[in-house]
């Protein structure tokens, strides 16, 4: 199988871990994921304001359906505390279909 699944994965990273299991909590309630996984603790370097800056995060990496980005940027930029949050989605072109159609389920 391979092609546009209509699903994604999107990368949020976050300023802590309770930052990132607050939006995680946010995004499932609402049904605007069918999973999100949070890893406690990433090393990010990055250019902020002109200058290479670090920061530990935390990342999510949330499992959902590409029509929802709009309502997830929207829930992540209102609970985030970022200026400039990162919200990046992947497109699935390939993946299991059980895996696939749960997730059509789960934010249906």
């Amino acid at each position: 199988m391979s092609g546009d699944s209509g699903k994604v994965v999107v990368f949020v990273t976050t300023s802590s871990e309770e930052e990132a299991e607050k939006i995680a909590s946010l995004l499932l309630e609402k049904r605007k994921a069918a999973c999100v996984s949070v890893i406690p603790r990433v090393n990010s370097r990055f250019w902020w304001q002109g200058k290479l800056d670090s920061a530990q995060e935390s990342l999510l990496i949330i499992k959902t359906r590409a029509a929802l980005m709009p309502q997830i940027t929207d829930i992540v930029k209102k609970a985030h505390s970022y200026a400039v949050p990162e919200i990046v989605a992947l497109p699935i072109v390939a993946g299991n279909e059980d895996y696939l159609d749960w997730v059509d389920q789960e934010t249906g």
